[in-house]
């Protein structure tokens, strides 16, 4: 909210804004800081606003930061703005001289009127002044009880009844009841009392998003964690874990550096912010949001500068490319969400309807589901759904009241759901799930316990055997993270079509590793209408287009009968996978041939289903992503998989162990499925030996990898780039084992010494 220049100083307007409405009112050209704490004035000029708009339910004093007063601060003085319009309009103890005196007692009247006028007035600037000013004139009315006329004894103690009435109704307010406590050390006039009860939210005048909590400790509240979220070295953000007494979810607290900059360089933000909002990007400069970003930076370092220079303020290179950087956020970017899209401890953002009036959910990866310190505001809210628009390409409107898209920020990446009226009947909502930076691997899952050592091994194993993959789970369980560590068991060279509606894979870090990758965005299920291809239409189209890996992001709808077709007319020649919501694999079965109208013998084509799932911990209050099951479906059932033992477990999830363990099935080599990838392979045919020794070899390497980068420091072996490396030489160590005798198999015994002495080498060379 923003004054006309014109408009005169101490104005009041009242704005309705995301199902509330919110007094403004005017400190642009005023030389103190807006205060209800500190001033009686600004006290009394709020109130006088409060009593011509009764419904409002916050108050913002509008400067060069916003001083925000929510909701619990703004209902304390509209119950004193009703008390003063029912003692001066209902009542009116000014106007109606029988309320102050009788007829036979007019001598009083005076003095009375005075204690009155003297009570109404102070009400409106200092309420706790005429508290203790009614307790004064009714101590000393009591004393005057004695000393008048004995006809004005009973006009007397009537005038003492309604002083103390007005008493009572001041005592039941929330503001003395709750400050009453602490009036043994109160004297007249002194206002650090107001301090208790009001404490503004400071909003920047270039944001929109309030914080709330004040630092260094919410009321009631302890310490758990603190740590920092940076951008580089002048961009840094604190983030503070609090419990709060008598609340189920920690506080996450957020404090980013636009929120304590000094005043003159947040008036040098909000005049940058004014003049960059006029030139907004169109929809097309959004396709390449990173160098429109890169743009408008160099843009924004260039305006601030002179907006200095101009202003006669020294403005250094640091903090130059700080406040550029929190301007580009603040114009065409998307707010404190980018920081805690930084933060790679939070899993999910969740912003509620009406969201001007709900605290921002986060849940941590330590902490779990979190309340927090963010408040943003019905423009954000509206804004961030304008964005979303043109970076999908899809609607958001009553008519389609659903979106589902994504958001990229640098390295960062996350998954949007947006939904709006009339399905959020109170206005638009927002739930982000954030990626992961650099896509996950096995050896990451291997170091978080999600699967152990032989699990990755056996699901490597199978990804080199062209096998048909579903990875199913409940939501937040890890589905789209493990699909995503499966590609990367792909080997380089074979040729990847990804299908999605929502780009969630990690394509752009395939790439970038040198992938032969292809991405293909299909429509997504919810939508009704779009120029997007659909899905079903995306993975036929996906066997037109050459030899291929084939992956799904999703399986949703009816793209399901098509995925099955790619499976059975020979896409086998690589790995299908997929993932797809199921708790088991008969919801998996369920799901497919009951919701999704698969024939049940096309569900054959479906050689392992890995399913992820949440752990909950004793008490309740932590969660653990775990693979509770690897099961392969065998091929000679004819209508019911679960019926006729076509489920067999490979792996499954001890939970007294917390670890996944191996079926006798696979440890005494009848899977039918690992059988068949041997069948293929010179050596392996009726060897189970070599091929038990195979799987073992691939989950030493990954344990392997897990261990060294623990002793030596080096996390970065467990990412992606060097994840890639390794089963890069673990495949070029094998071959040459396999060629150096025509007799040698790549056992374990032969492959992994070599591998291992690689691995040392390649740690040298990187510590060097």
């Amino acid at each position: 909210m923003k004054f006309k220049k014109d408009s005169p100083l101490y104005s009041s307007e009242v704005q309705r804004e995301g199902g509330e409405d919110i007094l403004y009112i005017n400190y642009q050209s005023a030389r103190e800081i807006p205060s209800l704490a500190d001033s009686p004035e600004a006290m009394e000029r709020t109130l006088d606003a409060l009593i011509e708009n009764p419904n409002v339910s916050r108050i913002v004093f509008v400067q060069n930061k916003n001083y925000n007063y929510d909701l619990t601060e703004t209902s304390l003085l509209l119950e004193i703005a009703q008390l003063y319009i029912y003692f001066l309009r209902q009542e009116n103890i000014l106007g109606q001289k029988r309320l102050i005196t009788s007829l036979n007692c007019q001598s009083f009247f005076t003095k009375r009127y005075n204690q009155l006028f003297s009570f109404l007035f102070s009400l409106r600037r200092d309420p706790i002044v005429s508290y203790f000013e009614i307790k004064r004139f009714i101590i000393d009315e009591q004393i005057m009880l004695n000393k008048v006329p004995a006809e004005c004894k009973s006009d007397q103690e009537s005038y003492i009844y309604f002083l103390g009435t007005i008493l009572q109704k001041l005592e039941a307010t929330k503001l003395i009841s709750r400050l009453k406590g602490d009036f043994g050390n109160y004297s007249k006039g002194d206002r650090e009392i107001y301090k208790k009860v009001f404490s503004p939210d400071v909003i920047p005048n270039f944001t929109f998003t309030r914080l709330v909590e004040d630092l260094p400790a919410p009321k009631d509240s302890e310490l758990v964690d603190e740590y920092e979220i940076s951008f580089d070295d002048y961009d840094v953000s604190r983030v503070s874990i609090f419990r709060k007494k008598g609340e189920a979810k920690l506080l996450y607290h957020l404090e980013p550096p636009e929120n304590s900059l000094e005043e003159q360089y947040s008036e040098l933000l909000n005049l940058a912010r004014g003049v960059l909002i006029e030139h907004q990007p169109k929809a097309e400069e959004f396709t390449d949001t990173e160098r429109t970003r890169q743009v408008f930076f160099n843009i924004s370092k260039d305006l601030l500068q002179d907006l200095a220079s101009a202003r006669g303020i020294a403005i250094d290179y640091k903090t130059l490319n700080l406040l550029s950087k929190i301007l580009v956020r603040h114009t065409i970017g998307f707010g404190l969400l980018e920081i805690l899209l930084q933060d790679e401890n939070l899993q999910d953002i969740t912003l509620n309807a009406p969201i001007p009036q709900t605290n921002v959910f986060v849940r941590h990866q330590k902490y779990d589901e979190c309340s927090s310190n963010i408040l943003p505001s019905q423009e954000d809210a509206d804004s961030w759904a304008a964005k979303f628009r043109m970076l999908s390409g899809r609607p958001l409107d009553e008519a389609n009241p659903i979106l589902d898209t994504q958001v990229n920020i640098g390295n960062i990446r996350a998954r949007v759901a947006a939904i709006q009226q009339p399905l959020s009947p109170d206005g638009i909502a927002y739930a982000f799930r954030r990626h992961r930076e650099n896509p996950w691997t096995l050896s990451l899952f291997i170091k978080n316990k999600m699967i152990n050592p032989l699990a990755a091994g056996l699901l490597s194993f199978l990804v080199d055997g062209s096998r048909t993959l579903i990875v199913a789970g409940t939501r937040s369980s890890g589905k789209t993270s493990l699909l995503g560590s499966l590609m990367q068991e792909i080997i380089p060279r074979y040729r990847v079509i990804v299908v999605e509606d929502s780009l969630e894979l990690p394509v752009e870090s395939l790439r970038k590793l040198k992938y032969d990758i292809l991405r293909m965005k299909v429509r997504s299920s919810l939508l009704k209408t779009t120029t997007e291809v659909s899905a079903e239409e995306g993975i036929r189209t996906s066997l037109r287009l050459g030899d291929s890996c084939l992956i799904i992001g999703e399986v949703r709808s009816t793209e399901a009968k098509a995925l099955y077709e790619a499976m059975r007319v020979g896409a086998l020649a690589n790995v299908v996978a997929g993932t797809i919501h199921g708790a088991s694999p008969y919801g998996v079965f369920d799901r497919v041939v009951n919701d999704l109208g698969v024939q049940a013998t096309s569900f054959k084509a479906t050689d392992i289903i890995i399913v992820a799932n949440v752990i909950k911990s004793a008490d309740g209050l932590s969660t653990y992503r775990r693979v509770v099951q690897i099961t392969e479906v065998r091929k000679h059932w004819t209508k019911d998989p679960l019926a006729e033992g076509g489920f067999v477990d490979l792996m499954k999830y001890d939970v007294e162990e917390d670890e996944l363990k191996p079926s006798e099935d696979l440890i005494n080599g009848e899977s039918e499925i690992i059988k068949d990838i041997a069948g293929n392979v010179k050596g392996w045919a009726g060897n189970w030996d070599a091929v038990w020794d195979n799987i073992l070899l691939r989950a030493e390497m990954k344990q392997e990898l897990v261990d060294v980068a623990e002793k030596d420091k080096m996390p970065e072996i467990l990412e992606a780039d060097f994840n890639v490396l390794s089963n890069d030489y673990f495949h070029k160590i094998s071959e040459k084992v396999r060629k150096e005798s025509a007799e040698a198999l790549p056992l374990k015994k032969y492959v992994f010494p070599k591998w291992k002495k690689w691995l040392e080498d390649e740690i040298k060379g990187r510590k060097k």
